[in-house]
């Protein structure tokens, strides 16, 4: 049970909007709250224990995790048992393979994200050679998940608590454009039939230009954004995965 938070703020007293949402909720529901700059919890310079809730961008969020001893959740944005709901060609790689595959003329565009440790890079779609300084910097053996380039109509984020949808969030594209909310439903019992879905998530999906509703990706909901859901939602979400983490948090 979580009895006490640490939000982020990015000085001055200013939220971002995830923050902010959060912050509100959880003095209208009597959860004490301190705020903290991402320097002091990347000094663990934060009272942490298995009843300490912790939001925060990604970077934060995962910096808090470490210190509770807690092992950073692998990255599953393509579950492999929603494979039926991609509707494209998935495959893993590395910058190597990437490198090498442009320099040998091969120019099919190629959407590219990492494959096992986050915020190494942003996604985003590699057209020719010229296009591979996005990854500059990047080591050559880092894995990547890459994907054929597909068109989407709209695309929409799911957010689910406990298995059950508690927002739909539009979010680009062609807002008339509706996903099929049923797909979304049966993804959702795909997961938790092979124990793949966490207490809070979020999963994302669109309309590309065959009509078909797909598979975006999946978000896991520690550390997810927040687009027109509402604060409680919102915090019901941080609050699932979040506990669920700690549960494995050492006493």
């Amino acid at each position: 049970m979580i009895s006490k938070a640490f939000i982020q703020e990015q000085g001055n007293g200013r939220l971002r909007y995830e923050e902010q949402l959060v912050s509100e909720e959880l003095k209208e529901r009597g959860i004490p709250i301190s705020f903290y700059t991402e320097k002091r919890v990347q000094r663990r310079q934060l009272p942490l224990d298995n009843q300490s809730l912790v939001v925060g961008d990604m970077s934060c969020v995962l910096g808090a995790l470490k210190q509770l001893g807690i092992s950073e959740p692998s990255l599953n944005d393509y579950p492999a048992c929603l494979n039926n709901f991609m509707h494209r060609k998935t495959w893993i790689s590395t910058v190597s393979e990437l490198e090498r595959r442009f320099f040998n003329g091969r120019y099919a565009p190629i959407f590219a994200k990492p494959a096992t440790r986050r915020k190494r890079f942003t996604g985003c779609v590699f057209e020719t050679e010229y296009d591979l300084y996005k990854i500059y910097g990047v080591s050559r053996q880092e894995k990547l998940l890459c994907s054929e380039v597909v068109s989407w109509i709209s695309e929409y984020r799911v957010y689910v608590v406990n298995s059950e949808i508690r927002s739909i969030d539009f979010y680009n594209g062609n807002p008339d454009v509706l996903i099929d909310v049923e797909k979304v439903w049966q993804a959702i019992k795909s997961l938790d039939d092979v124990g793949g879905s966490y207490a809070g998530y979020a999963i994302d999906f669109g309309v590309l230009d065959s009509g078909e509703t797909a598979l975006v990706e999946m978000n896991d909901g520690f550390a997810v954004g927040a687009y027109s859901i509402d604060r409680k939602n919102y915090t019901d979400l941080i609050l699932a995965r979040w506990e669920e983490l700690l549960s494995s948090c050492e006493k």
